[in-house]
């Protein structure tokens, strides 16, 4: 039987896990479903969606819980989201079309009853201390099953690592933009949100590979707790297949 070590489990699922979330996140389906809620911009959907297991909380939460963005659009479509539902509301409905865009384009996946299995016991075996975007959407309600409960799963996965993430790259001392730059470069910051003239931050490389192999390392602490040897193997397997049906 295939055994993976938990290192080699980080190498083999992370990535995917946060490109199939990023997929449903951004899927213009999932922007229609935010507009027919009333939601006046797609972003507006995605903060109040995303960050409204925070709870009714100022805007500047939302920023520190999520990091990277740039706090000035938070703010903007927070507050244009929340106008919408509220905070608890809002995360629920993004809930939802997180398990409609799955029932929608994952129904025959061969792997959701095992890899829903597998993730259940990632997500409920990972510390959540200082990871508040992880530990509010861990404790929202999920589907019941099949698609909807797998893609849900996946999500909370990736809120995890990012979030993971985001405390690794505050220890390197990487600011925000400076996290952005070190790693994905321009276009994302821009993607981001920031929009004045943008610094040189080679020179800080060395924090964000630092920041990479914190985030590394604490993960796969959590996939040694989590899963045997042989699950991890079968984990990144049905990962990657996930992947392969998204991506």
């Amino acid at each position: 039987m295939a055994e993976l070590t938990a290192e080699e489990t980080v190498q083999a699922a992370d990535k995917v896990l946060h490109d199939v979330g990023t997929v449903w996140m951004l899927h213009p389906e999932t922007q229609a479903r935010g507009a027919a809620h009333g939601y006046p911009k797609h972003l507006a959907f995605y903060f109040a969606g995303r960050g409204g297991v925070l709870g009714d909380v100022d805007a500047g939460v939302v920023t520190a819980s999520m990091g990277w963005w740039n706090p000035g659009l938070v703010r903007l479509m927070w507050d244009r989201g929340l106008a919408v539902a509220g905070a608890r509301e809002g995360a629920r409905r993004y809930a939802q079309a997180c398990a409609d865009w799955a029932t929608d384009h994952l129904t025959g996946f061969a792997g959701t009853d095992r890899l829903t299995e597998l993730a259940e016991k990632v997500v409920s075996g990972a510390e959540e201390s200082g990871l508040p975007l992880f530990a509010g959407w861990r404790a929202e309600p999920r589907a019941d099953g099949g698609p909807a409960r797998l893609l849900q799963l996946v999500h909370v996965l990736r809120e995890w690592r990012g979030s993971v993430h985001l405390v690794a790259t505050t220890a390197a001392g990487l600011g925000p933009l400076e996290a952005i730059l070190t790693n994905e470069g321009q276009q994302q910051a821009r993607f981001f949100g920031w929009r004045d003239d943008l610094p040189d931050c080679g020179h800080l490389k060395d924090r964000q590979v630092l920041a990479e192999q914190t985030t590394d390392r604490l993960v796969a602490d959590t996939y040694e707790r989590a899963l045997t040897p042989a699950e991890r193997a079968e984990f990144a397997d049905l990962v990657r297949k996930l992947g392969d049906e998204v991506l």
